[in-house]
Protein backbone atom coordinates (compact mmCIF):
# COMPACT_ATOMS: atom_id res chain seq x y z
CA UNK A 1 0.00 0.00 0.00
CA UNK A 2 1.26 3.42 -0.76
CA UNK A 3 2.46 5.57 2.11
CA UNK A 4 -0.22 8.28 1.17
CA UNK A 5 -2.77 6.64 0.45
CA UNK A 6 -5.48 5.74 3.91
CA UNK A 7 -6.78 2.28 4.41
CA UNK A 8 -10.69 3.90 2.42
CA UNK A 9 -8.63 4.94 -0.44
CA UNK A 10 -7.97 8.33 -0.10
CA UNK A 11 -4.82 10.16 -0.39
CA UNK A 12 -3.01 11.58 2.48
CA UNK A 13 -2.93 14.49 0.66
CA UNK A 14 -6.52 14.95 -0.11
CA UNK A 15 -7.50 15.19 3.98
CA UNK A 16 -8.73 17.88 5.17
CA UNK A 17 -6.06 19.71 7.52
CA UNK A 18 -7.57 20.83 10.77
CA UNK A 19 -7.13 24.30 9.80
CA UNK A 20 -9.67 23.85 6.97
CA UNK A 21 -13.18 24.07 8.49
CA UNK A 22 -15.55 26.12 6.66
CA UNK A 23 -16.91 28.97 9.01
CA UNK A 24 -14.88 28.76 12.12
CA UNK A 25 -13.50 31.90 13.52
CA UNK A 26 -12.15 32.68 17.37
CA UNK A 27 -15.73 34.95 17.03
CA UNK A 28 -18.08 32.07 16.46
CA UNK A 29 -15.65 29.34 18.93
CA UNK A 30 -16.15 31.94 21.77
CA UNK A 31 -19.95 32.29 20.71
CA UNK A 32 -20.61 28.70 20.71
CA UNK A 33 -18.62 28.21 24.05
CA UNK A 34 -20.48 30.87 26.27
CA UNK A 35 -24.06 29.12 24.83
CA UNK A 36 -22.58 25.89 26.23
CA UNK A 37 -21.58 27.29 29.24
CA UNK A 38 -24.66 29.06 29.55
CA UNK A 39 -26.64 26.16 29.07
CA UNK A 40 -24.83 23.90 30.79
CA UNK A 41 -25.21 26.27 34.16
CA UNK A 42 -28.85 27.00 33.07
CA UNK A 43 -29.78 23.24 33.24
CA UNK A 44 -27.53 22.90 36.39
CA UNK A 45 -29.21 25.86 37.85
CA UNK A 46 -32.75 24.39 36.77
CA UNK A 47 -31.85 20.80 38.32
CA UNK A 48 -30.51 22.95 41.76
CA UNK A 49 -33.86 25.08 42.06
CA UNK A 50 -35.69 21.76 42.35
CA UNK A 51 -39.15 22.35 43.67
CA UNK A 52 -38.78 25.76 43.56
CA UNK A 53 -38.47 26.19 39.71
CA UNK A 54 -41.35 23.63 39.27
CA UNK A 55 -43.81 25.75 41.70
CA UNK A 56 -43.12 28.66 39.67
CA UNK A 57 -43.38 27.20 36.08
CA UNK A 58 -44.44 29.65 33.36
CA UNK A 59 -44.44 33.29 34.30
CA UNK A 60 -42.21 33.11 36.92
CA UNK A 61 -39.34 35.58 38.73
CA UNK A 62 -37.11 35.67 36.12
CA UNK A 63 -33.38 33.45 37.34
CA UNK A 64 -30.90 35.41 37.95
CA UNK A 65 -27.06 35.15 37.20
CA UNK A 66 -24.39 37.21 37.91
CA UNK A 67 -21.28 37.67 35.63
CA UNK A 68 -17.76 38.39 37.27
CA UNK A 69 -15.17 39.64 34.33
CA UNK A 70 -12.96 42.29 34.86
CA UNK A 71 -14.30 44.77 32.71
CA UNK A 72 -11.90 47.49 33.54
CA UNK A 73 -8.07 47.03 34.53
CA UNK A 74 -5.10 44.92 32.76
CA UNK A 75 -7.98 41.71 32.16
CA UNK A 76 -10.64 43.51 30.69
CA UNK A 77 -8.96 42.82 27.69
CA UNK A 78 -9.50 38.93 28.16
CA UNK A 79 -12.55 39.10 30.25
CA UNK A 80 -14.82 41.87 28.34
CA UNK A 81 -15.37 39.28 25.23
CA UNK A 82 -16.36 36.79 28.09
CA UNK A 83 -19.05 38.73 29.26
CA UNK A 84 -20.13 39.55 25.75
CA UNK A 85 -20.80 35.66 25.04
CA UNK A 86 -22.67 35.15 28.55
CA UNK A 87 -25.25 38.10 27.45
CA UNK A 88 -25.15 37.22 24.16
CA UNK A 89 -26.46 33.75 25.58
CA UNK A 90 -28.76 34.67 27.98
CA UNK A 91 -30.46 36.77 25.02
CA UNK A 92 -30.53 33.69 22.72
CA UNK A 93 -32.30 31.57 25.81
CA UNK A 94 -34.53 34.36 26.57
CA UNK A 95 -35.72 34.95 23.01
CA UNK A 96 -36.60 31.08 23.11
CA UNK A 97 -38.93 31.18 25.81
CA UNK A 98 -36.57 31.42 29.12
CA UNK A 99 -36.19 28.19 30.78
CA UNK A 100 -39.13 26.91 31.84
CA UNK A 101 -41.18 29.82 30.68
CA UNK A 102 -38.76 32.23 32.82
CA UNK A 103 -36.41 34.57 31.50
CA UNK A 104 -33.13 34.91 32.52
CA UNK A 105 -31.98 37.87 33.92
CA UNK A 106 -27.71 39.19 34.09
CA UNK A 107 -26.22 40.67 37.15
CA UNK A 108 -22.58 42.00 35.81
CA UNK A 109 -20.02 42.88 37.99
CA UNK A 110 -16.71 44.59 37.50
CA UNK A 111 -14.14 43.24 39.87
CA UNK A 112 -11.51 46.19 38.19
CA UNK A 113 -8.40 43.09 37.96
CA UNK A 114 -8.13 43.40 41.37
CA UNK A 115 -7.78 39.64 43.48
CA UNK A 116 -9.07 41.44 46.90
CA UNK A 117 -12.07 42.83 44.49
CA UNK A 118 -13.08 39.50 43.01
CA UNK A 119 -13.94 38.05 46.45
CA UNK A 120 -15.88 40.98 47.51
CA UNK A 121 -17.94 40.77 44.26
CA UNK A 122 -18.84 37.37 44.15
CA UNK A 123 -20.21 38.01 47.99
CA UNK A 124 -22.43 40.37 46.32
CA UNK A 125 -23.79 38.51 43.37
CA UNK A 126 -24.54 35.81 46.07
CA UNK A 127 -25.40 37.02 49.42
CA UNK A 128 -27.48 40.85 47.78
CA UNK A 129 -27.85 40.41 44.44
CA UNK A 130 -29.22 36.54 45.43
CA UNK A 131 -27.70 35.14 41.69
CA UNK A 132 -28.37 31.28 41.43
CA UNK A 133 -25.05 31.06 39.04
CA UNK A 134 -21.75 32.93 38.60
CA UNK A 135 -19.86 32.74 35.56
CA UNK A 136 -16.50 34.14 35.69
CA UNK A 137 -12.72 34.42 36.81
CA UNK A 138 -10.38 34.56 33.61
CA UNK A 139 -7.00 34.02 35.86
CA UNK A 140 -5.98 30.91 38.76
CA UNK A 141 -5.75 34.13 41.14
CA UNK A 142 -8.90 35.34 40.43
CA UNK A 143 -10.76 31.46 40.75
CA UNK A 144 -8.46 31.16 44.07
CA UNK A 145 -9.73 34.13 45.50
CA UNK A 146 -13.53 33.85 45.46
CA UNK A 147 -13.51 30.21 46.27
CA UNK A 148 -13.93 30.10 50.04
CA UNK A 149 -16.76 32.93 49.04
CA UNK A 150 -18.72 30.32 46.98
CA UNK A 151 -17.82 27.10 49.36
CA UNK A 152 -18.64 29.21 52.20
CA UNK A 153 -22.21 30.18 50.77
CA UNK A 154 -23.23 27.53 48.71
CA UNK A 155 -22.64 29.46 45.69
CA UNK A 156 -22.28 27.92 41.95
CA UNK A 157 -19.13 28.94 39.71
CA UNK A 158 -18.33 28.48 36.28
CA UNK A 159 -14.54 28.80 35.51
CA UNK A 160 -14.05 29.39 32.11
CA UNK A 161 -10.72 28.61 31.17
CA UNK A 162 -7.80 25.70 31.38
CA UNK A 163 -6.35 25.70 34.85
CA UNK A 164 -3.76 24.05 36.34
CA UNK A 165 -5.55 21.08 38.09
CA UNK A 166 -5.16 19.63 41.56
CA UNK A 167 -8.04 21.43 42.59
CA UNK A 168 -11.30 20.16 43.10
CA UNK A 169 -14.72 21.99 44.43
CA UNK A 170 -18.57 20.75 44.13
CA UNK A 171 -19.06 24.78 43.81
CA UNK A 172 -17.26 25.49 40.86
CA UNK A 173 -17.50 24.01 37.04
CA UNK A 174 -14.11 23.75 35.78
CA UNK A 175 -15.37 23.93 31.54
CA UNK A 176 -11.22 24.60 30.71
CA UNK A 177 -8.72 21.76 30.35
CA UNK A 178 -6.40 20.65 33.17
CA UNK A 179 -2.44 20.10 32.75
CA UNK A 180 -2.63 16.59 31.50
CA UNK A 181 -5.64 17.40 28.96
CA UNK A 182 -3.18 19.86 27.35
CA UNK A 183 -0.11 17.90 26.67
CA UNK A 184 0.35 16.15 24.03
CA UNK A 185 1.99 12.28 24.19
Amino acid sequence: MDTNTRQDGASGTDAATPTEHPGSSRREFLGQSGRVAAGVGVAALVGNLGQYALSYGAGGPPIKIGILHSLSGTMAISEVSLRDVVLMAVEEINKAGGVMGRQVEAKVVDPASNWDLFAEKAKQLLLEDKVSVVFGCWTSVSRKSVLPVFEKNNGLLFYPVQYEGEECSRNVFYTGAAVNQQAAP
